[in-house]
């Protein structure tokens, strides 16, 4: 059974691992959920001060992954027409296109960074803002995006590692 729940736990290391860069997948949280079936199997790898930190990551950067886009467009002199329009881009990359089939691959993540892109730009240019203003709106929404995905994917990839570095020791001393 132990190895059962550790080739359990990794399937979901690696698709929470690809959930950090794929908003329809919720990549932090199925990490954490691999960590707790580890801690299930004997052994008891974690204390439990370990997963209260862990799960309030989880919490703050699911949180800040939302939270960063609006952050960066206003941070590039974003209006509320700018934050409004890159909240629906993102509404709509993340909703829309998994349910029309684009949800995956090159046109996944290319929606993923345009939706908003160009959510940001529509709504400042909708405001009345200029070319120039809305463009540099847009690219404050884009390095929110990219910095909130850098987050998870950090994450992640640390909970994944201690993941392994666990599961060996547990298969070490079960075999």
């Amino acid at each position: 059974m132990t190895i059962v729940r550790i080739i359990l736990g990794l399937i979901l290391t690696l698709i929470g691992t690809a959930g950090a860069i794929l908003p329809v997948l919720p990549g932090p949280l199925l990490n954490y959920i691999a960590l707790l079936i580890l801690q299930f199997t004997g052994g008891h790898p974690f204390s439990t001060e370990f997963l209260i930190l862990r799960g309030g990551v989880i919490v703050l950067v699911t949180i800040l992954d939302y939270v960063i886009p609006v952050i960066g467009t206003k941070k590039f002199g974003g209006t509320k027409g700018g934050v409004t329009g890159s909240t629906i881009g993102l509404i709509i990359a993340v909703i829309i296109l998994p349910i029309l089939g684009i949800s995956i691959g090159p046109f996944g993540i290319l929606g993923l960074i345009a939706g908003p892109f160009l959510g940001a730009y529509l709504g400042e240019k909708m405001a009345g803002g200029k070319h120039a203003h809305a463009l540099k709106s847009a690219f404050g929404s884009f390095l929110g995006f990219a910095a909130g995905t850098i987050l998870k994917l950090v994450v992640c990839i640390v909970m994944g590692l201690y993941f392994v570095i666990e599961s060996f020791k547990i298969i070490k001393a079960t075999f």
